[in-house]
């Protein structure tokens, strides 16, 4: 197979920070996708739907003139969300999740979640107005048991999105679980194992979190991603730093797949012998998922060889995408 054309993707767990980086890799983000959820953990976070109007308002003025796109906005839950605000969220129209992050959890979280259980209140009304809640996590062992279990039993009709899962344990779970539970995987959990932090020396630009995993869980990813089961669907959780943040004694966690996230994922499934599965993942899972209309454009790749820049320009020092410098088998016309 030489070409691939996928109705017009969608991103549905994207980092686009704000202001001055927020402007250099939309267009990166628009190239690709029709839409994207946007991850609210700005400094300050996202957590009102006015912040949320006022930050989707700064990024429709910087997408490129030539771009269809839709940014999907998500608030940042707290201990201390109040649930009224969720019926605001539903009726904005512009509002489509609310994201958990525990706190201390990954850049910007501070501000999350202690404890789960102080927001009942607000997950109550979540399921009411049929609001998606994407968590920030991982299910390992016991995980399962203390915290995900329990949240599906107390509100069984509440919409749940595992965000960039990236163990089998993750997957299986998701699997046995009800249809209102679902999750996005990264291109760089379903391409690199944890070695390849390590390859040749210590990579800080695969440093993500979750962290790569084992080589027996990315298999397992890659078996569910190219199983065509609507439960699993496309988030790059693409997350731009500067090349002065990754590489220093406490470098930054995130991986920048916009510039080439397409080209990624089609290399993956590839691999898998399944490229005839890459659009329901990229195109169609995630818009059913969010009871959104799928997208009526088009996007080509192309088979074709192409070397991943070093860096592109990115604020004060530049930034180096996922896989740089290293030579990619697919292209977006």
């Amino acid at each position: 197979m030489n070409e691939i054309t996928l109705t017009r993707p969608d991103d549905w767990h994207l980092h686009l920070r704000d202001g001055e980086a927020m402007r250099a890799v939309l267009p990166h983000t628009t190239r690709q996708f029709g839409r994207a959820i946007i991850m609210p953990n700005l400094k300050p976070p996202v957590r009102t739907v006015e912040e949320a109007r006022l930050y989707r308002d700064r990024i429709l003025d910087a997408v490129p003139v030539v771009a269809n796109f839709e940014p999907l906005m998500t608030l940042y839950l707290t201990d201390n969300t109040p649930a009224d605000e969720i019926a605001r969220a539903a009726a904005s129209g512009f509002v489509k999740a609310v994201k958990y992050y525990p706190a201390g959890a990954t850049t910007n979280s501070d501000s999350g979640v202690t404890d789960l259980r102080k927001c009942d209140a607000v997950l109550a009304a979540m399921a009411e107005n049929g609001l998606p809640l994407l968590m920030h996590g991982e299910v390992t062992g016991d995980d399962v048991e203390r915290h995900l279990i329990p949240l599906t039993l107390r509100f069984p009709k509440l919409r749940i999105v595992l965000e960039h899962i990236t163990t089998a344990n993750a997957a299986k779970f998701v699997l046995a679980a009800a249809d209102n539970v679902a999750a996005t995987i990264t291109p760089q959990h379903l391409l690199y194992s944890r070695n390849a932090i390590f390859k040749g020396g210590l990579r800080p630009h695969f440093y993500c979190l979750p962290i790569l995993k084992r080589e027996e869980h990315r298999q397992a990813l890659i078996k569910v991603a190219t199983s065509g089961n609507p439960k699993f669907f496309l988030g790059t959780d693409s997350a731009p730093h500067t090349r002065n943040a990754k590489e220093n004694c406490c470098g930054a966690a995130g991986c920048f797949s916009a510039l080439h996230a397409l080209e990624l994922y089609a290399e993956a499934f590839e691999s898998a012998g399944a490229l005839d599965k890459l659009e329901g993942f990229a195109s169609f899972h995630g818009a059913d998922f969010y009871r959104l209309p799928r997208n009526t454009g088009t996007v080509t790749l192309q088979k074709e060889t192409w070397t991943v820049p070093a860096e592109i320009p990115f604020v004060e020092s530049g930034l180096v995408p996922l896989r740089a410098g290293e030579t990619l088998g697919w292209r977006m016309a």
